[in-house]
């Protein structure tokens, strides 16, 4: 995968948006459209589950140079190469970790990311080691339904203060993205206005173009 600096564009593979489509094929269909990352989201399948998409997604990230990141299973990401797992809150300090080498095996090349909701947070995060953080929602989120927006007052703190590359989250779509880029922020995350087209490649690629 490229370095995260230089990542803009992560989308994902949510179960909850594939209706029937093939995880793997949803993959390569963000990969054709431009995605720098793709993350795994699968809060409501079993470890075993969401171990054999990993599996079959793997593949599909590497011979496209793209990063793959697994939620919130550590060991999973471990398990398979996975380049990424990311953690929210709950997962992380509310397990009583502090750091992110706390999580890292010696000679592993994985990376933490840490979901964050206010400034503190992400401050928290940023002491914490994180290899990057995800700010939000920034707006209302289907994907989040109870989740209260941060605004995008939260992403001009981000762009003023974070010393790692972070990434805007949360109803981010083609109508929205001039604010949230007018607001600082340079990486976006996108999951419902990508997957909830009929072609997903076409998609993925107009964000693409417009971070361009």
């Amino acid at each position: 995968m490229k370095p995260l600096l230089d990542c803009k564009l992560y989308t994902f593979v949510d179960t909850a948006y594939l209706r029937g489509r093939a995880p793997e094929v949803v993959a390569q269909q963000l990969c054709d459209g431009g995605s720098d990352l793709i993350q795994l989201r699968a809060k409501n399948s079993s470890p075993e589950e969401i171990r054999r998409m990993a599996e079959k997604i793997l593949p599909v990230t590497s011979r496209a140079n793209v990063g793959f990141v697994i939620n919130d299973h550590l060991e999973i990401a471990r398990a398979i190469g996975a380049d990424i797992c990311h953690l929210g809150q709950e997962d992380f300090f509310d397990a009583a970790f502090t750091h992110v080498d706390q999580l890292k095996i010696e000679n592993s090349k994985l990376k933490i990311g840490l979901s964050t909701h206010a400034p503190a947070q992400a401050q928290r995060a940023l002491d914490a080691g994180a290899d990057y953080i995800a700010i939000g929602p920034i707006y209302a989120t289907g994907t989040k339904p109870t989740a209260r927006p941060v605004t995008l007052d939260y992403a001009r703190w981000a762009a003023a203060h974070a010393t790692v590359p972070w990434f805007a989250i949360g109803g981010i779509n083609l109508l929205t993205l001039d604010d949230v880029l007018a607001a600082g922020a340079k990486r976006i995350c996108v999951v419902s206005a990508i997957l909830n087209e009929s072609d997903i490649a076409k998609a993925c690629a107009q964000f693409r173009c417009r971070l361009s």
